[in-house]
């Protein structure tokens, strides 16, 4: 984000309202962040194993519908609390090297979302029968996925640590 952005941000309504919220506000929103956190990578992780070959007697089709409902709400809790930890002060994110590999990996986590909900093989999880080509793009779609999300988590921690 542009130091531009972060200003703007900083000073908009959003982040005057966190700000004076009271001493509990950012707690709470942090622990919010958290448990959002939480739930998408439980989530993820379990369907990006079952996509890496995994729980091979689970049925894929079985274990994405929850998974993926859960991951939805968590990326829901976690963006919009995560957008209020940082409304409170984004200017002392200005020059954070950690701040734009999250968001990158974020987007990119969320482009392979876009991408394996597209492919194929995903559509038509409900027959179990995958060709070997499917089996090997489902398996570097959870790949590419464990590795944005963690990437994601791991720099969101660094963070603080800037």
């Amino acid at each position: 984000m542009l130091p531009e952005g972060l200003s703007w941000l900083e000073a908009s309504a959003l982040g005057r309202a966190v700000r004076g919220a009271g001493v509990w506000s950012y707690a709470t929103i942090n622990l919010a962040h958290i448990l959002g956190v939480a739930t998408l990578f439980g989530s993820v992780l379990l369907l990006d194993l079952k996509l890496l070959g995994l729980f091979r007697r689970v049925p894929l089709s079985q274990l994405s519908l929850p998974t993926v409902r859960l991951a939805a709400i968590g990326f829901g809790i976690a963006a919009l609390s995560g957008l209020c930890l940082l409304a409170t002060n984004a200017t002392g994110y200005t020059g954070n090297p950690f701040l734009p590999i999250k968001f990158g990996a974020i987007a990119a986590g969320l482009a392979n979302v876009l991408f394996v909900h597209r492919m194929r093989a995903w559509r038509d999880r409900g027959l179990e029968s995958f060709t070997p080509l499917q089996q090997r793009q489902l398996a570097l779609a959870g790949l590419i996925s464990l590795l944005a999300w963690t990437t994601a988590v791991a720099s969101g921690r660094m963070l603080g640590y800037w």
